[in-house]
């Protein structure tokens, strides 16, 4: 079974990249050099923390295992592992994206989640 990792970003951007082949990455991906992930579990946090109230964004699954050595699980928030990508991430690795509405509460309302 492969690794699902997380990646929240604008629809207009993510429309961009199927439109070319490819996701180069948000503004604070190409700050950073690399692409942000997220697990299963730390996708929310990471919605809370860094999207807060946002609007028209979408959530993309990614399966891990076909990123290859470019992925990097490095030590961020609290010392977490979050998966890091070196480079573009090619569309074929993409298993879905889904719209990440915003809740009555403003809070995103996230759909189910792999591992």
């Amino acid at each position: 079974m492969s690794t699902i990792i997380y990646k929240i970003c604008a629809a207009a951007l993510w429309r961009e990249a199927e439109g070319a082949g490819l996701f180069c990455g948000a503004g604070v991906d190409l700050r950073d050099g690399f692409i942000h992930f997220s697990t299963a579990k730390q996708v929310v946090e990471t919605a809370e923390k860094h999207f807060a109230g946002a609007g028209d964004l979408v959530l993309v699954a990614v399966d891990a295992d076909a990123l290859g050595g470019a992925l990097q699980w490095e030590a961020s928030r609290g010392g977490a592992l979050f998966p890091h990508l070196y480079g573009a991430l090619p569309l074929h690795a993409v298993h879905w994206v889904k719209p990440l509405a915003l809740g009555a509460d403003g809070r995103h309302v996230f759909p189910e989640l792999g591992p």
